[in-house]
């Protein structure tokens, strides 16, 4: 076991290390199980209701935005049963516009903060940055850690600061980036998931998609299994979004397989997981299309993200 030794909240934190050839086998085989036809549409409809549709852009405008909370609040056509997206995700600035768009459809809006996607300005840049997002009215904050405090062994410094920002948040969702493709190991996933459970986060979120790798089945599993861990331990449920890199509807589904298997059904809804969705939507819609109607429509029949 690792012990986190520092005077802080983590010092009595036990940390199991992580046998890599396990965690990858094990992820491997959750590709592997047969979906039938009835519980793979199910399912399919479930990653949408999952999704948080996501711009996060230079080049982001308000009429970009509007076009994003159309696709979340009607994905496809009504006669497809396919539920809205959970939520749309952008940056504080735009924040106020997605606000009017999914006004009375239950689609939420999140933005990032915190310095996204680098983490590099000091603390009360950071707060602020946050404040600002919340004051324009997001439902919910996806923060991201500074992965040079963390690499620096800093564990102090990220505690606190993810502390702080939740305290800013109040009772907005805060998500918690670890930005696992710049962690360098599997060690270090799991000391960055507890770090982030511990100090507040209601999910913690892989990647923010300007890193690569950004989410991979094993990288998830590692953080599934933290929050498994910490609900055995306290009995608070933490919510998981892997996020960058999911393309296809049937990586989206082992996904589900994955999470089924290691925290059971009750995390089987938007408000414990969620996918960082840009190019998913729409292999998952046509998906939907192709087991309903028994053949694929053209890609250029789904509006872009």
């Amino acid at each position: 076991m690792k012990t986190l030794t520092a005077k802080s909240p983590l010092a009595a934190l036990d940390i199991p290390t992580i046998d890599q050839v396990m965690v990858e086998e094990r992820a491997a085989a959750f590709t592997k199980r047969s979906i039938k036809t009835n519980a793979k549409l199910a399912g399919l409809k479930m990653v949408v209701s999952m999704m948080d549709l996501t711009t996060l852009e230079g080049k982001d405008t308000p009429g970009k935005v509007a076009y994003l909370c159309r696709k979340a609040i009607a994905p496809l056509d009504a006669r497809y049963g396919v539920p809205s997206c959970a939520a749309v995700c952008v940056y504080p600035n735009l924040v106020r516009a997605a606000k009017m768009f999914v006004r009375g459809t239950g689609v939420r809006v999140a933005a990032v903060a915190t310095a996204f996607p680098s983490g590099q300005m000091p603390l009360p840049v950071k707060l602020e940055d946050t404040r600002f997002a919340k004051e324009e009215g997001a439902d919910e904050i996806d923060m991201v850690i500074d992965r040079g405090a963390f690499l620096a062994g800093d564990y102090n410094k990220v505690f606190d600061e993810i502390a702080a920002t939740k305290e800013v948040c109040g009772d907005t969702h805060l998500k918690v980036i670890l930005e696992t493709g710049e962690l360098g190991c599997y060690d270090q996933v799991r000391i960055a998931s507890d770090i982030a459970i511990r100090a507040g986060g209601d999910f913690i979120k892989t990647s923010t998609g300007k890193v690569t790798p950004a989410a991979t089945m094993p990288v998830t599993l590692v953080m599934l299994e933290a929050i498994r861990d910490h609900f055995y331990a306290t009995g608070i449920r933490i919510g998981m979004k892997p996020a960058g890199g999911i393309r296809t509807a049937k990586e989206a589904l082992a996904y589900l397989v994955m999470v089924k298997e290691t925290l059971g059904d009750d995390w089987l809804t938007p408000e414990l997981f969620r996918y960082g969705a840009s190019t998913l939507a729409n292999d998952v819609l046509m998906q939907v299309v192709k087991t309903i109607d028994g053949n694929y429509q053209s890609g250029d029949y789904f509006s872009l993200p």
